[in-house]
């Protein structure tokens, strides 16, 4: 049987007297789309930062890809194979689409990436990982466009594309179509879809619809804690998760 890449065990977190997490159980399989979801409060990015090593868990074990992560720090976790996007879109807008990559691409070795002076050719190029990711965004055509002047959805699909370039195991994505026209949907739905093909995904998402479609787990939660786990199509049949969060949301209603 395969071993979970990401388990999550007991993570308690705790801010004085109020319990943002009360002892969160997860496992996450390798190359699967593993969604968490749940009303506004309930843990969901408490538990991203916790998972990606952005704040310090009260107590609990993560363990990521056999070894044991909890005392280790963001960008320790990120040199093992973890990448992250935010709710809030983090860009380098006053650059190009393929300098905030190869940036991205850099991430990983720091003293590489904030070598300044040398300039970006050979190896510092990242010529072979920034061609691919921007196929795999469909940005190819706006590659030398200043990201700022993007529109919302190619800035989420760079900002998924900037964790992608870090070459990581296991990207974890905080709501990646949060203020998407319904055009920019569907480019972003086939990109985290494709990206269960070589990586695993954690994800954050309140559009039901790509969250059913999409993934391979989902981990329901409730007042920090989780309600519920399975395929969606347990998921969506079970009247706990009806009363506490999807409503008529997930057979078909309006969102």
């Amino acid at each position: 049987m395969t071993a979970p890449i990401l388990e999550a065990t007991g993570v308690v977190k705790q801010y004085g007297k109020f319990m943002a997490l009360g002892g969160v159980d997860l496992r996450v399989m390798p190359g699967t789309v593993h969604s968490v979801i749940g009303p506004n409060g309930a843990g969901k990015t408490t538990l991203f930062h916790m998972l990606t090593g952005t704040r310090n868990v009260t107590s609990g074990r993560i363990v990521f890809d056999g070894h044991d992560v909890t005392g280790e720090t963001d960008y320790q976790r990120v040199q093992r194979g973890i990448a992250r996007s935010f709710q809030v879109t983090s860009l380098f807008p006053s650059l190009p689409v393929r300098e905030n990559l190869r940036l991205a691409a850099l991430g990983t070795q720091p003293r590489r990436a904030m070598n300044c002076w040398r300039r970006p050719v050979g190896e510092l190029a990242c010529t072979d990982t920034v061609e691919r990711v921007l196929e795999r965004l469909e940005l190819t055509r706006v590659a030398d466009a200043v990201a700022g002047a993007l529109s919302h959805g190619q800035q989420r699909r760079l900002e998924v594309g900037m964790a992608l370039a870090a070459r990581p195991r296991a990207i974890f994505l905080d709501e990646p179509t949060s203020g998407m026209g319904v055009d920019d949907l569907g480019a972003m739905k086939r990109l985290i879809r494709g990206l269960a093909e070589d990586h695993t995904v954690v994800l954050i998402e309140h559009n039901m619809d790509i969250v059913m479609d999409i993934s391979d787990t989902i981990t329901v939660m409730q007042q920090g804690k989780v309600l519920m786990e399975g395929p969606p199509d347990s998921v969506r049949g079970d009247p706990r998760v009806r009363a506490a969060y999807l409503g008529n949301m997930i057979t078909g209603g309006q969102r």
